[in-house]
C-alpha cells in the first residue's frame, strides 16, 4: 500500500458513488481517484463537476476511467449495481447483481489484483461473499461495508433518546445487513456504562419511559431507515457515503479501528463459509481479524438464523 500517495478506484458512479467521492476528496486522504462508470457521458460531467473543487480541497488527481486506470489501485470501493426501488427488498436484487459482479470482479483482478476490495452493492453480504469466490483473492482482502451504516443509525438513535453526544454511545447492529440484522442490546454502553444500566440517569434528568417499548422503537426505525428514505427521495446516499469514508480511513490510515464490516466468518458459532456483520478490525491489510463477541443466548439465535438468511440465499444463486 501506498502510504504517501493513495490510490482509490470506485466503481459506479451512482449517487454512492459519488457521495463517497465527495466525502474523500473533502476528507484529503486519497492522492489519486479512478471512477469507472459504463455511463461515459454522465461520468465525464460528474468528474468535471469534482475537479472544481480544487482551490478548496488538498491535491487529488480525479480521473473518469476505464478498468486499466484502476492499475496499482491500493482500494478499490463496489458500488455498481441495480437500484433498490420503493419497497423492494435488498435480497430481491440478487441475480442481476450477481451477474454483474461477473463481469466487474475478472477485470479488477486482471488490472489491479493487489487492491483491497470493498463492496457496497447489495445485497452487500451475498456479494461480497460472490466477491471473494469469483476473485480467490485472501479473504482479509475482500470485505463489505456489512452494518456500519446501520450501526451508526442506531448509535445515533440511542444518543438522542438518552440526550447524549453519539460518538459516545458504543453499540452494534450485526448479521445481514438487511432484514435480518439485528441489535447487540448486552453490550450497548453509554460512557462505559450498560446501557440497561444507564436508564436511571435519565429517570434522575425527569425523564421517563417505558424502557422495553423505545428500545423496540429505537431498532424498528434503524431497521426501516432505507425504506423510508427510499420512498421519501429514491436512494441512500449521504450516510453510507460518509461510512464508506470512515472504513477507507481504517484502511488508508493503517488505524486497526474497530468496524462491523462485512467479512467471511469460519467457525464462529458453528457459521462457516459465509460473509456477514461482526466487530473487526480493519487496518492496511483490510481486515485484520475478527472479534469474538460474546452474544448472550438470544443473539447467538439471531445471528444464526440470519446467517441461515444468507446462506439460503448464496445457494439459490449457486454459490
Amino acid at each position: 500500500m501506498n502510504n504517501l500517495n493513495p490510490k482509490v478506484s470506485i466503481i459506479g458512479a451512482g449517487s454512492v458513488g459519488m457521495r463517497y467521492a465527495y466525502a474523500l476528496i473533502m476528507k484529503g486522504i486519497a492522492r489519486e481517484i479512478v471512477i469507472v462508470d459504463l455511463d461515459k457521458k454522465r461520468l465525464e460531467g460528474e468528474v468535471m463537476d469534482l475537479t472544481h473543487t480544487a482551490p478548496y480541497v488538498s491535491p487529488v488527481d480525479i480521473i473518469a476511467g476505464d478498468y486499466s486506470d484502476t492499475a496499482s489501485s491500493d482500494l478499490v470501493v463496489i458500488t455498481a449495481g441495480v437500484k433498490q426501488n420503493i419497497g423492494q427488498s435488498r435480497l430481491e436484487l440478487i441475480e442481476s447483481n450477481v451477474q454483474l459482479f461477473k463481469k466487474i470482479i475478472p477485470l479488477l483482478m486482471k488490472y489491479t489484483p493487489e487492491a483491497i476490495f470493498l463492496n457496497v452493492t447489495n445485497p452487500v453480504d451475498i456479494l461480497s461473499h460472490v466477491s471473494y469466490k469469483l476473485s480467490s483473492k485472501p479473504a482479509n482482502q475482500v470485505i463489505g461495508s456489512g452494518t456500519v451504516l446501520d450501526t451508526a443509525r442506531f448509535r445515533n438513535l440511542l444518543a438522542r433518546h438518552v440526550g447524549i453526544d453519539s460518538r459516545n454511545v458504543h453499540a452494534y447492529i450485526l448479521g445481514e445487513h438487511g432484514d435480518s440484522e439485528f441489535p447487540v442490546w448486552s453490550k450497548a454502553m453509554v460512557g462505559g456504562v450498560l446501557f440497561k444500566d444507564y436508564c436511571p440517569n435519565c429517570c434522575k434528568r425527569g425523564k421517563h419511559c417505558n424502557h422495553k417499548e423505545e428500545l423496540g422503537k429505537i431498532f424498528k426505525e434503524v431497521k426501516e431507515s432505507a425504506y423510508k428514505i427510499i420512498e421519501s427521495k429514491g436512494e441512500t446516499s449521504y450516510g453510507i457515503g460518509l461510512a464508506l469514508l470512515r472504513i477507507t480511513e481504517a484502511i488508508l490510515n493503517n488505524e486497526n479501528s474497530i468496524l462491523p464490516v462485512s467479512s467471511l466468518i469460519q467457525g464462529y458459532l458453528d457459521i462457516n463459509d459465509l460473509y456477514l456483520s461482526l466487530p473487526a478490525v480493519v487496518n492496511k491489510s483490510g481486515l485484520d481479524y475478527m472479534l469474538n463477541i460474546d452474544l448472550n443466548e438470544e443473539e447467538k439465535s439471531l445471528l444464526k438464523k440470519s446467517a441461515k438468511v444468507i446462506k439460503d440465499n448464496l445457494i439459490k444463486v449457486g454459490f
